[in-house]
């Protein structure tokens, strides 16, 4: 399938739709999550237009995962978790729903189960304090 540049990803990247942006460089933003499965769940996205990992350019997920490193030891720090969840789907019956490359970074506590995935909305308030919390740790 072709990369369809309505998605809301590729809008997101344009300036169309606003985010928490956490990070950017020249290859890839991260933002919050706005329908969390836990405090903290962030999104990385390459700036590259890609499907999935299925089609993309090896370059790009190797800025991709450095990137995705970077973002989830910052998650880690910013929420003292226990541990972090890295995910990625790949086509609707792996579950992915958004048809632009992304990563999940969950942190996880111990004893604490997720939300269900594409739940419900965070309060804007809330996202922009953990985005605050992630930024904090990636400047240390």
């Amino acid at each position: 399938m072709a990369y369809d540049t309505t998605n809301i990803f590729a809008r997101l990247l344009r300036g169309e739709i606003p985010s928490h942006r956490i990070y950017e460089d020249d290859h890839t933003i991260a933002i919050m999550d706005v329908m969390p499965q836990g405090a903290g769940h962030t999104l990385v996205l390459p700036k590259a237009s890609s499907r999935n990992l299925l089609d993309a350019d090896p370059e790009t997920l190797g800025a991709l995962f450095k990137t995705v490193q970077k973002v989830a030891k910052a998650v880690k720090k910013a929420f003292d978790a226990d541990g972090v969840v890295v995910s990625q789907f790949n086509e609707p019956a792996a579950g992915q729903t958004v048809f632009h490359l992304h990563v999940h970074i969950i942190p996880r506590f111990d004893g604490v189960d997720l939300k269900k995935h594409a739940g419900e909305m965070e309060k804007p308030e809330v996202l922009t304090e953990n985005a605050e919390k992630i930024r904090a740790a990636l400047a240390e």
